[in-house]
């Protein structure tokens, strides 16, 4: 545990740099924090930097947050490295810190916040042998290759399949989280002559592209779908797992409500977890429905 006391004052301004406002799982985020800042009317959001997948433009962003003397730097970063100097920056100017999803390469933070991504991605594992019991061919959609829940989402998933070695990894390509590039890399591989049995997608996005893909070359039916985020909004995955697009997804928690509250916590000077791991949730066709309801944000 550690704390935090900011100075009393009568308005806390927030400044929250995003790595990709077009990403929806970004966009949800975006959506939760400012609902649960306009719970606190001693609160204020500026208004959201978005660095559009562009490291360079992320940190101009955040030493713009820095010169306007922000109470609190909240940062979702597109990569690691280079968005590690200036948090660094804001750490020597007395800005704490809270990093959201991604983590950056320096201690001075106040807090961490995201999901256990190995985990998540071994819980997806674990569903690619149950629907695989004979074994088949997976294809792996990634997100950016340097991004740490990348890197752990496909960790976990190897881990787990090889609890069947009949399962094999034939294909894996970076689709940048966008549905758009899946779509392009799975019809070069369904047009390649690659058989496939399994795609398992590091976002559900990125699921549903090549989803789309299969479709167009009518082979939705013979291939399953494996996503990661969980979103509750029409297009997102809970719904598609609902639609039988998808065979299962995972909640990626955006972490927004506990971003909050541990504002909240330095405003009122207490104690909070200096690394907060969220839980994830399995999302299936039995359930999707009852996990759509609990997440649904169209209605606050």
């Amino acid at each position: 545990m550690t704390s935090v006391q900011l100075p009393k004052k009568d308005k806390y301004v927030i400044g929250y740099s995003q790595s990709n406002n077009a990403e929806p799982y970004r966009a949800q985020l975006n959506t939760q924090l400012e609902y649960y800042v306009k719970q606190h009317p001693n609160l204020q959001l500026l208004p959201i930097a978005d660095a559009a997948q562009d490291s360079a433009r992320q940190v101009s962003q955040v030493q713009q947050f820095i010169q306007q003397k922000v109470d609190v730097l909240i940062v979702s970063p597109n990569e690691s490295d280079p968005l590690t100097p200036p948090v660094e920056q804001a750490c020597a100017a007395k800005i704490p810190v809270i990093v959201l999803d991604r983590s950056v390469n320096t201690d001075c933070i106040s807090a961490f916040i995201g999901g256990d991504n190995v985990a998540i991605g071994k819980a997806a594992g674990d569903l690619a042998v149950k629907l695989l019991p004979q074994g088949g061919n997976v294809v792996e959609l990634r997100g950016i290759m340097s991004n740490q829940p990348q890197i752990d989402r496909d960790k976990g998933f190897r881990d787990a399949i090889a609890a069947n070695p009949n399962i094999k990894i034939v294909k894996d390509q970076d689709a940048k989280w966008l549905k758009e590039d899946a779509t392009k890399v799975m019809q070069q591989w369904l047009q390649s002559g690659t058989k496939i049995d399994l795609v398992y997608a590091h976002n559900d996005p990125m699921a549903l592209g090549a989803y789309l893909a299969a479709s167009g070359a009518n082979k939705q039916n013979d291939i399953k779908f494996i996503g990661i985020d969980g979103l509750a909004i029409p297009d997102g995955g809970i719904r598609a797992v609902e639609n039988g697009q998808l065979a299962g997804t995972f909640v990626y928690p955006t972490g927004a409500k506990e971003a909050v509250d541990t504002v909240m916590n330095m405003v009122d000077g207490k104690e909070f977890s200096s690394k907060q791991v969220l839980p994830t949730t399995a999302v299936t066709k039995d359930n999707a429905a009852k996990v759509y309801a609990e997440y649904d944000f169209s209605n606050k």
